[in-house]
């Protein structure tokens, strides 16, 4: 299994589109501090959904047969996310996690 690739990408706060999508997180904070945004940086898997990573790397934290049913459920795979990703926390530019 070939290692898995990251992008680190900022969702301002109420926000429904990723404002920013970095290859490093010293570039993202250096930009979330600069324009003083408030929201989440969140390290995504590249080229593959993150069901699948959560999966790959047994963290989906449901039941064999619940997750077949959820496979098959466009809504659940594309929306999916897991606590289990790294994220970091920002408010007005200042990180609340580290």
């Amino acid at each position: 299994m070939k290692s898995t690739k990251y992008i680190w990408v900022f969702n301002a706060a109420c926000s429904r589109y990723s404002g920013g999508n970095f290859e490093n997180l010293a570039d993202a904070e250096h930009w979330i501090q600069q324009n003083k945004l408030t929201g989440v940086l969140s390290k995504y898997p590249l080229n593959m959904g993150v069901l699948d990573w959560a999966i790959a790397n047994d963290i989906v934290n449901m039941k064999p047969e619940k997750l077949a049913l959820k496979q098959k459920d466009p809504n659940f795979v594309g929306g999916f996310t897991s606590a289990s990703m790294e994220h970091h926390h920002y408010e007005n530019g200042i990180s609340l996690t580290h």
